[in-house]
C-alpha cells in the first residue's frame, strides 16, 4: 500500500509535468498571435525550457541524494505554483520566458527524483521496466491532456485574446494539489543513501566518469537525437497545422493531441510486442516506420486551400496521418531508459539520469531552434522533411548500442532487461 501510494505520487506528478512542459507548441501558436512575436524569436521558449533542465541536472543531479529526492520534488513543485500563478497576472512575452525557465528549473529536479525513486520502488529488472514504460505512458496521457485543456481555453475567433491565460489557474491548482499530497507521503530513501565520507565534489566526478562508459556514451547521443526529433514534431505541429493545413487555431492545437495519444499507446502496449520479439529488429522497424510516415503524409500537405467551415470531418487526411508517427517513437525512450538505470546500483541512478535529462534538454532545445528556424526562413514542409537526417542517424546509432549492450552483457545483462521492456 505504501508502495502504491508513492507510485500514485510519483505517476501525478509526471502528469502535470507532463502539461507544462508540452505546452511549448501550444503557447508558441499563442504568442505569435497574442503578443505578436515573430517564430523565431517564439523558438527560444524551449530553450528557456530545455537549458534550464541541462544545467540544473548537471549541477545538482549527483548529489540530490544527500538532500532527499522528496524535497527535490517538494521545491519543484513549489516553483511551478507560483510561476502558473503569475502568467495571467503578469500577461506578457517575459512572463512567458520566466515561467518555462521555472518549469526546466523544477523538472530538472523531479526528474533526476522520479526516475531514481522508481529504482527504489521496484523490486527487480523486469518491474522496474514495467514501471518505467507506465510512468511514460502516463506522462504521455498528460500531454494529450494539455492539448485539450490548453485547446478550451482559446478563442479561436480572436488571435489577440488573452483567454487561454486562464488555463494557468486550474494548473497551478493541480500543482498544489500534488504538492499535498506527496508532502503527505512517506518516502523510504535509505537505499539511495550516497557514502558519507565522499564529498559533493568526488559525486560530481562520479556522474561525469558515467559518461565515458562505451554503453553511457551511445545512450546518451541516442536519447539526445530521439528527443530532438520528438521536439520537433511536437513543438511545432500546431502551429504547422494552423499554417500548413489551415486549421482553426483550437483546433490546431487539439488535433495535435492525436500525436500525443500514440505516443501514450505505443508506450502503455509496447509492452506485449517486446516480451515476444527481439528489441534490436523492433526498434529498427520503429525508426523506419518515424521515416516512411514522414515520406508517405508531408507530400499530402502541399496546395491545401484554406476552408472556413473547415471541421474533423473535412480536414485534409495529413492532419490524421502525419501524427501517427507517435506510435513508432513510441518505445524507444523507455527501452533504452530502462537498460541504463536497472542495470546501475541505487545509487548511481541519480547521476545517470542527471545526463540522461541534460542531453535530453539539449535536444529538445536543438530540435525546436532548428525546427523554428527553418519553418520561419523556408518552409513547414521543409521543416519537417528535415527530421529525416536525425531519423538516420538515430537507426545507425541503435546499431552501435546494440554492440555495447553485447560487449558489456556481463555488467550490464543487457538482454534480459530489454527483453523485458514495456
Amino acid at each position: 500500500m505504501k508502495n502504491q501510494r508513492i507510485l500514485f505520487a510519483l505517476f501525478l506528478i509526471y502528469f502535470v509535468f507532463a502539461i507544462l512542459l508540452n505546452s511549448v507548441g501550444t503557447v508558441i501558436l499563442q504568442v505569435i498571435g497574442n503578443y505578436g512575436v515573430s517564430k523565431s524569436s517564439a523558438s527560444v521558449l524551449e530553450g528557456f525550457k530545455d537549458l534550464p533542465i541541462a544545467i540544473v541536472s548537471f549541477l545538482v543531479a549527483s548529489f540530490l541524494p544527500r538532500l532527499g529526492y522528496k524535497k527535490s520534488m517538494l521545491i519543484g513543485l513549489a516553483i511551478v505554483t507560483l510561476a502558473c500563478t503569475a502568467m495571467p497576472l503578469l500577461p506578457s512575452f517575459l512572463t512567458t520566458k520566466l515561467l518555462f525557465l521555472c518549469v526546466g528549473v523544477a523538472f530538472a529536479l523531479v526528474k533526476v527524483s522520479v526516475y531514481s525513486t522508481l529504482g527504489l520502488v521496484a523490486t527487480d529488472r523486469k518491474q522496474h521496466a514495467s514501471l518505467m514504460n507506465l510512468l511514460e505512458g502516463f506522462f504521455m496521457l498528460g500531454v494529450l491532456s494539455a492539448y485539450w485543456v490548453f485547446g478550451y481555453f482559446i478563442d479561436s475567433s480572436d488571435a489577440k485574446s488573452s483567454s487561454w491565460l486562464q488555463v494557468y489557474w486550474v494548473l497551478a491548482l493541480l500543482c498544489a494539489l500534488t504538492f499535498a499530497l506527496l508532502l503527505s507521503t512517506p518516502f523510504d530513501e535509505d537505499r539511495a543513501a550516497l557514502p558519507p565520507a565522499r564529498g559533493i565534489a568526488r559525486d560530481f566526478a562520479a556522474m561525469l566518469q558515467l559518461f565515458f562508459k562505451p554503453l553511457v556514451c551511445v545512450f546518451v547521443i541516442t536519447a539526445f537525437l530521439y528527443v530532438l526529433i520528438e521536439q520537433s514534431v511536437g513543438t511545432w505541429l500546431p502551429t504547422f497545422n494552423n499554417e500548413i493545413l489551415k486549421l482553426p487555431a483550437a483546433m490546431s492545437v487539439q488535433v495535435t493531441s492525436i500525436f500525443a495519444a500514440c505516443l501514450a499507446i505505443g508506450r502503455l502496449s509496447a509492452g506485449v510486442l517486446m516480451r515476444r520479439l527481439n528489441w534490436y529488429p523492433v526498434m529498427n522497424a520503429c525508426v523506419v516506420g518515424m521515416a516512411a510516415m514522414v515520406l508517405l503524409a508531408l507530400p499530402l500537405t502541399h496546395d491545401v486551400v484554406a476552408d472556413p467551415h473547415i471541421g474533423w470531418s473535412t480536414a485534409p487526411l495529413a492532419t490524421f496521418l502525419f501524427p501517427l508517427i507517435g506510435l513508432f517513437m513510441a518505445p524507444i525512450y523507455p527501452a533504452i531508459n530502462s537498460v541504463m538505470l536497472s542495470s546501475l546500483p541505487k545509487h548511481q541512478h541519480s547521476a545517470m539520469t542527471g545526463l540522461l535529462v541534460i542531453f535530453s534538454a539539449l535536444g529538445g532545445t536543438t530540435g525546436s531552434l532548428i525546427t523554428g528556424y527553418v519553418f520561419g526562413s523556408f518552409s513547414g514542409h521543409f521543416a519537417f522533411y528535415l527530421t529525416l537526417l536525425p531519423i538516420s542517424i538515430v537507426l545507425i546509432m541503435l546499431y552501435f548500442f546494440k554492440n555495447a549492450v553485447n560487449h558489456n552483457e556481463g555488467e550490464f545483462d543487457g538482454s534480459a532487461i530489454i527483453s523485458s521492456q514495456h
